[in-house]
């Protein structure tokens, strides 16, 4: 019976009394509890159901596919458009130029990175559930994708007039068939992030913890900037794939630092401390200012307009983005020939760009409060990738610079993308002429700056040191792989590394004896609370861990430790102080002309534990004190005799209750380690029962058959409590004083 009290002072506790009998399982399972009789439905029926369709079934399915539809028709106009327009252009003059500079960086003509940078950004804004990421060319992947294209069109396949010094090689043909091997590359990527969309495979987002993220976003900020410093020295460089690019891009760098163009370090150097004074007004009158300062547009603008009039491609050598075709080419099917041979890139690129773009909806969906779908984002990812193939695009991704800027602009919807991929159509069919003068340094400052709010997360260090080591560690895992082993490989060493921290939680749990507050049916670690007490003769054990075949021994061995038991120990202690204890009956038998004593056996067979013991009639033995029920009793009387030592208890516990509270599954293994845990005890006539066991671990249990003699449901109980007041009732049994 349960009663709920409370005083009529406001300030009084609320009470709550409760007077029942103390329950174990098998009368919970037997009286208290009855199953719902459920008809277990057949394949055919399930199936059938699956593929059932109706009104919101339909419904959620359209509207899970395109979640813009979930959105749009509510967009608040007043407060989100005139932010979203700013945002779109600011956005959008951004992706003109980046699209240009990663095409290059793809191996493929500079025009293919607007493509790029229109038809994937007009679809995610339709299928992507991220409000805040830009979709588009990214410098990793196109890093990436430039490395296959090199690999499957070297220069050498084109050679006009011999293979000596003196060769020629036709670039017209090599750029045609590079785009071929980059379309295809792309087609082959949207089909593989599609299918694991639709197998549901975007539950890979969940093994990217916050500091994995973190770590992994900061080190892809290192690879785009040491992508962007030759072109903001003005040196050339060849391009490295793979591990230690990172290294020996910054080697190849300063091999060639003497040939830095000064003006256009000069020009890079003062966009970037302009656009650095610009974010810090925008961060520090923000609340002040209507909108942000649109610093790119003015940067952009600016140094187009100088590089125009001063003629700097020419007069100063700086290098610009160039020619810009206008127009927009006709679909055209990939060329499926080479899917075998780009399959194991493809899948790589997959995952990288899905890992990206993830993290990066993540990072802002946790700043915005808001959530994003790893399922949908892979299906798309796949789709913005595989039907732009057709339009002559490469891979793309989440940009890291573009949607900093996108969100740091005012940016709050979709809509931000959708104008500026419009921003993009524009520039490709009407003036994508006006930005041919755009010196290369001035996006290389761009992009460095606006990488910056991605260094800050280096602040995670002291602060994850302070917290959780082993955050820190997944941190620092994440980081150092990716920027040392290339993003593709750092990736998979993070996730790896993330995973196995989970099992090392698991191999070294915190474990700890509790005990009861007084006065209440409360229990709690005896180390850690002055209040906590130890019942007599009772031990409670809890380990904050599952139990399965990679900590079952480690989780004995605890048991074990804090308890103070160890039935082996106790054992051979036992069988030693027989042996003297005969000596010295034998020694006085030779003193007084003792005859000897016909001795009877008598086994007393324990029913609830299974337990065999044997004692032995002999002469009388003075024994000073013995245990009972835990408590040692002082007294001067005789004990039964010189082998009823054998009938003495070997420990002042007589029980150990194991809290399975914390416990969320058990395997096999574990279940067999946790009854020769009570078979073991038994033998030192220790009583092991457990406590606090869900319903789903219970079931586990019984599909293990561990409900088979000697343990029984009725060493079950429900609560921690129950299983004290049972134990308590358990009969006093003297113990030795000698064996500890």
């Amino acid at each position: 019976m349960e009663l709920v009290t409370a005083s009529e002072e406001p300030s009084a506790a609320l009470m709550y009394h409760v007077e029942r009998p103390i329950f174990n399982e098998g009368y919970i399972d037997s009286e208290l509890l009855h199953r719902k009789k459920r008809t277990p439905k057949s394949f055919q029926r399930r199936i059938a159901e699956h593929l059932r369709c109706s009104s919101e079934k339909a419904r959620s399915v359209v509207f899970g596919f395109l979640p813009i539809l979930t959105w749009l028709p509510s967009y608040p106009l007043k407060e989100y458009l005139f932010g979203d327009i700013v945002s779109g252009i600011s956005t959008g003059v951004m992706q003109l130029p980046q699209g240009l500079a990663y095409a290059m960086l793809a191996a493929v003509p500079p025009v293919f990175g607007l493509y790029s940078s229109f038809y994937p950004v007009l679809l995610y804004t339709f299928l992507g559930t991220s409000k805040h990421i830009s979709i588009g060319t990214f410098a990793v992947i196109s890093l990436m994708i430039g490395g296959v294209a090199v690999r499957e069109a070297p220069d050498s396949m084109f050679a006009v007039n011999g293979t000596n010094a003196s060769q020629v090689v036709d670039f017209e043909a090599r750029d045609a068939r590079r785009v071929e091997v980059v379309v295809a590359l792309t087609t082959l990527v949207g089909i593989i992030q599609f299918v694991l969309g639709l197998l549901r495979f975007g539950f890979l987002a969940i093994y990217l913890t916050e500091p994995l993220v973190r770590g992994f976003t900061t080190a892809a900020a290192v690879h785009v900037s040491v992508s962007q410093i030759k072109y903001l020295l003005g040196v050339h460089t060849p391009r490295f794939n793979g591990p230690l690019s990172v290294v020996h891009s910054l080697d190849a760098v300063f091999r060639n630092i003497a040939s830095t163009n000064v003006v256009t370090l000069i020009i890079g150097l003062v966009c970037m401390v302009f656009l650095y004074f610009i974010k810090d007004l925008n961060e520090r009158f923000k609340k002040k200012l209507p909108i942000p300062i649109p610093g790119e547009i003015i940067v952009v603008i600016v140094s187009t307009g100088i590089s125009y009039g001063m003629v700097m491609s020419e007069n100063y050598g700086v290098e610009v983005v160039g020619k810009i075709p206008t127009g927009l080419l006709p679909p055209k099917i990939p060329d499926f020939s080479v899917f075998p041979n780009l399959f194991p890139d493809a899948f790589a690129i997959a995952v990288v760009g899905f890992s990206i773009a993830i993290s990066l909806a993540k990072t802002f969906a946790l700043k915005h409060g808001y959530s994003v779908d790893g399922n949908q984002e892979l299906i798309a990812l796949g789709l913005c990738n595989f039907m732009s193939s057709f339009f002559h695009t490469f891979v793309v991704t989440a940009s890291m610079s573009r949607s900093l800027v996108q969100e740091s602009t005012g940016g709050h919807t979709e809509i931000a993308g959708l104008l500026a991929s419009i921003l993009v159509l524009l520039v490709v069919v009407a003036i994508g002429f006006v930005f041919q003068p755009l010196p290369t340094t001035v996006l290389a400052a761009i992009i460095m700056v606006n990488l910056l709010g991605m260094y800050k997360q280096l602040k995670d260090i002291p602060a994850l040191w302070r917290t959780s080591k082993i955050e820190l560690a997944i941190w620092l895992v994440s980081f150092f792989a990716s920027v040392l082993l290339g993003l593709d490989y750092g990736l998979v060493v993070a996730m790896g590394f993330a995973i196995l921290t989970v099992i090392y939680r698991t191999q070294c749990p915190k474990n700890a004896l509790l005990g009861q507050i007084p006065d209440t049916g409360l229990y709690f670690d005896v180390d850690e609370y002055e209040e906590a007490e130890e019942c007599s003769g009772i031990k409670i054990f809890q380990s904050n861990t599952s139990i399965y075949f990679a900590n079952s021994d480690l989780y004995v061995s605890a048991l074990k430790a804090k308890t103070g038991i160890d039935p082996a120990q106790l054992l051979t202690g036992r069988k030693s102080q027989l042996k003297y204890a005969k000596r010295d009956n034998g020694e006085r038998k030779a003193v007084n002309h003792c005859s000897s004593v016909k001795k009877n056996a008598v086994v007393f067979l324990d029913v609830e534990l299974g337990v065999t013991r044997e004692v032995v009639a002999g002469p009388k033995k003075q024994m000073d004190h013995v245990y009972t029920n835990g408590q040692m009793n002082e007294n001067n009387t005789e004990s039964e005799s010189e082998d009823d030592f054998f009938l003495q208890r070997l420990t002042p516990i007589h029980t150990i209750i194991l809290d399975f509270t914390p416990v969320n599954f058990i395997d096999s293994v574990g279940a067999k380690t946790i009854k020769s845990v009570i078979k073991e005890f038994a033998t030192v006539d220790v009583k092991v029962v457990l406590a606090g066991c869900s319903r789903t671990l219970l079931s586990d249990l019984r599909t293990l058959k561990f409900f088979c003699e000697p343990v029984t449901p009725d060493l079950i109980f429900p609560t921690i409590h129950d299983a004290v007041l049972h134990c308590k009732r358990s009969r006093d049994v003297p113990v030795c004083p000698d064996v500890q």
